[in-house]
């Protein structure tokens, strides 16, 4: 391998108090955060929008209530509220969202289901970054960090510009891949034990048609009923064991790493129907990713053509999205100073610091949160070790694969990055440099007021 040393190079340079570093599900929450908090903030993201996965799975979002309906007896409770509620609620009134409806078949998994317009969801976020006045660098990548001692002073950012200095007092990570830790010298692993995925929505296709069809087959595993097109009591949310229509469709789903739920807020479209591929290596490995963004779009190709063998009447259906890259469930993972483990996610433990309350596991029902009620999840877990002024948040954080399937999920992120948004802009107005040394009831009080729900308050 070849070397080249690059001369010393002048940047021009932006002064904030909040840099957040990657647009996803985390780090939208966290700049709108900051901003509320009165932080002069600043959001980079590599892609042309904002939003992560929220805005490109077109899945459901799992999940702001506990799993009230697989434990008769157990209250409903709306456990995440704050400022993703708020936005759920702003898509819901423009027929962006389906807004909150029971699970009404295998509500071991989820009781609750919740289905998001990926475009809509796209203009929210960036409508809501832009009233809160953040400074929005999209199309943007951090290309280096410079640090003093264990401080992070500033980011480098490359863009058709050129390259940029953005310099802050706190800086919150949430790229997903864990690029600014890593470029940072934070300590870290890549486990690779996920599968990357590209989601997809199919039109010309019925979901009442499939419906009926898993039905009369008996082959119906899931469905819900919300609102569709401007009517309500509509199917949303449908799934079914393919295995039960013919070995070889399953076998052939299986393959594909196809996942046969889909939701939708639209007639005659599937918002959502996901293909998985695990890589040989961690998706930080450039090549690698290259050639899996190219296998998931063949898997997709042919996905469309299975789909249109097992679904009656669906002989024009096409692909009418993708997700424009690949998404992952895990790249780095983060050495924080608190790591939660599985046993206190499903035993449900609480911590004299958690900064919100969460009751959905990806794994249930194998593994659920005990009498499905809720775990916390602690100030410390975003707390980057051996760094003063730096927050990791979303899927960068939980080293155990299992309790990772619960704070990895999208609503998980979204309250993970109101958290961490709120703690810096606290520090900044309380002058404090490490972000170990902010009082834990002043961020309480402050998210308690922005209508966070602390479960164990109750």
């Amino acid at each position: 391998m070849e070397y080249v040393l690059q001369s010393e190079r002048k940047f021009s340079a932006q002064k904030y108090d909040v840099i957040v570093c990657g647009g996803g599900t985390s780090g939208v929450f966290a700049a709108i955060s900051a901003a509320r908090g009165g932080a002069k903030t600043a959001i980079v993201e590599s892609k042309g929008y904002v939003g992560g996965i929220a805005a490109e799975g077109g899945c459901g979002l799992h999940s702001f209530y506990n799993l009230w309906k697989a434990f008769p007896g157990t209250e409903k409770r709306k456990v995440v509220r704050g400022l993703p509620e708020e936005m759920i609620t702003r898509l819901t009134a423009l027929r962006g969202a389906s807004g909150h409806n029971e699970t009404l078949m295998n509500y071991g998994y989820d009781s609750d289901t919740l289905c998001v317009d990926v475009e809509m969801y796209k203009y929210v976020a960036m409508q809501m970054l832009r009233e809160e006045k953040v400074d929005i660098y999209v199309n943007t990548m951090v290309a280096d960090v410079l640090r003093e001692g264990q401080r992070v002073t500033g980011i480098i950012i490359a863009n058709h510009q050129g390259n940029q200095v953005l310099l802050a007092k706190m800086f919150i990570d949430s790229t997903g891949y864990g690029d600014v830790c890593a470029l940072a010298g934070a300590g870290y692993m890549e486990p690779n034990d996920y599968a990357v995925a590209n989601s997809m929505g199919i039109g010309g296709i019925d979901i009442d048609k499939y419906y009926q069809f898993l039905k009369k087959n008996n082959a119906l595993k899931e469905y819900a009923l919300g609102p569709r097109s401007g009517r309500s009591g509509q199917l949303i949310r449908v799934d079914g064991d393919w295995n039960k229509l013919n070995p070889e469709y399953g076998k052939r789903a299986k393959e594909l790493g196809m996942h046969t739920v889909t939701t939708t807020l639209h007639d005659n479209y599937f918002m959502f129907i996901k293909l998985n591929y695990h890589m040989p290596v961690s998706p930080t490995d450039a090549k690698e990713l290259s050639e899996a963004e190219y296998e998931l779009r063949r898997r997709q190709y042919e996905a469309l053509k299975l789909l249109k063998d097992v679904i009656p009447g669906s002989e024009n259906a096409f692909i009418a999205r993708t997700s424009p890259a690949i998404t992952i469930r895990r790249a780095r993972c983060i050495d924080c100073e608190y790591d939660l483990s599985n046993e206190e996610v499903i035993n449900g433990v609480h911590f004299s610091d958690d900064v919100f309350s969460y009751g959905f596991h990806d794994e249930a029902p194998n593994f659920q949160v005990k009498n499905g009620e809720t775990y916390g999840f602690p100030y410390r877990a975003m707390l980057v070790k051996n760094m003063e002024n730096l927050f990791a948040v979303g899927m960068m954080v939980t080293s155990d694969h299992h309790a990772h399937m619960s704070t990895r999920n999208t609503v998980s992120c979204m309250a993970q990055g109101q958290a961490a948004g709120t703690a810096a802009a606290l520090c900044v107005r309380l002058n404090k440099d490490n972000v170990r040394d902010l009082p834990y009831r002043e961020l309480y009080g402050t998210l308690k007021a922005n209508n966070v729900w602390f479960d164990q308050d109750r």
